[in-house]
């Protein structure tokens, strides 16, 4: 089908053939976030997604002040050791806040693959979307797809769904097809619109047991994208409850990678956490919209 015939059925019709579905299979919270109603990558939506370019929080900036956490970009302030898992343990953490009526819709498999997903088709997606080139939702949807394109490190396996459907059927593929699987997400507990401040563990973290995982990291884009993958290397999800100094109470999803030896050393948990790659497992926090699929029996 032609491209331009999608257009209206993806920015204005409704979702509800999926919630249902949604609701049986994702946690309601975090899937059907992302399936209220198609919309145009906002301004509002962008200045949270990409917070790389904004400074950090003054308030935490003052009580760090003597540390290199000064100059970090906030948005890299999830990273921990695993040694960092233990009740009482204060640390400044990023999790960003997203508006469900304003994320973009899950799509059906029958619209998103029908819909170019390329770097070599920007120039007629962003046509499509009614994007200029030069605007800040181009060059979200630009890296996105570069994200997307980039070749796995050693031992990883990645893919980018753009719909439901094709999300299982790639956790599937990776957990085994015979494998029950179910999703855990971060959830936020308390409203607060405090992206960044310190939190302290509650309770002794929980591992969940998981001898193979796959994380889903939702992407900014004009529909709902996730970049998905699994890795052979040995993880560790925990579910970490946590208490911020403003009040926030947040149960956590975090994985921890305990060999890290295949990264590159640019990646921003070694500056962060001052550290090289393969010396020490990096651990981090997931926000609220992002996925870990593990197997059912291994769940909590």
């Amino acid at each position: 089908m032609e491209l331009s015939s999608f257009k209206g059925r993806i920015m204005g019709s409704s979702l509800a053939f999926w919630c249902p579905l949604l609701h049986l299979l994702l946690l309601v919270l975090v899937m059907c976030a992302q399936g209220i109603a198609g919309r145009k990558l906002t301004e509002e939506q962008l200045e949270t997604t990409h917070k790389l370019m904004k400074p950090m929080d003054q308030k935490i900036q003052a009580h760090h002040s003597s540390s290199h956490m000064d100059h970090m970009d906030p948005s890299h302030m999830i990273f921990f050791t695993i040694k960092d898992l233990k009740v009482g343990k204060t640390m400044p953490v990023y999790f960003p806040k997203r508006d469900p009526s304003k994320s973009p819709r899950l799509l059906p498999r029958s619209q998103a693959d029908s819909i170019p997903f390329s770097s070599k088709q920007l120039p007629h997606l962003l046509e499509f979307f009614s994007f200029s080139k030069d605007s800040h939702q181009a060059k979200a949807m630009e890296d996105t797809i570069g994200q997307c394109e980039i070749e796995p490190i050693k031992g990883e396996t990645k893919f980018c769904p753009t719909s439901l459907e094709s999300m299982l059927d790639f956790t599937r593929s990776m957990l085994g097809p015979n494998t029950r699987f179910t999703a855990v997400a971060t959830a936020h507990l308390t409203n607060s619109t405090t992206l960044f401040q310190n939190y302290t563990i509650l309770k002794e973290p929980k591992e969940i047991f998981a001898p193979k995982m796959v994380a889903c990291h939702s992407m900014p884009y004009p529909y709902a994208v996730f970049y998905c993958h699994s890795q052979q290397s040995v993880n560790k999800v925990y579910k970490v409850e946590l208490g911020g100094e403003d009040g926030d109470r947040v149960d956590a999803v975090a994985v921890c990678h305990l060999d890290t030896s295949d990264w590159s050393p640019d990646h921003a948990s070694f500056s962060v956490l001052r550290i090289k790659p393969g010396t020490s497992p990096v651990c981090h926090f997931f926000p609220a919209d992002n996925l870990v699929w593990v197997p059912t029996s291994t769940s909590v």
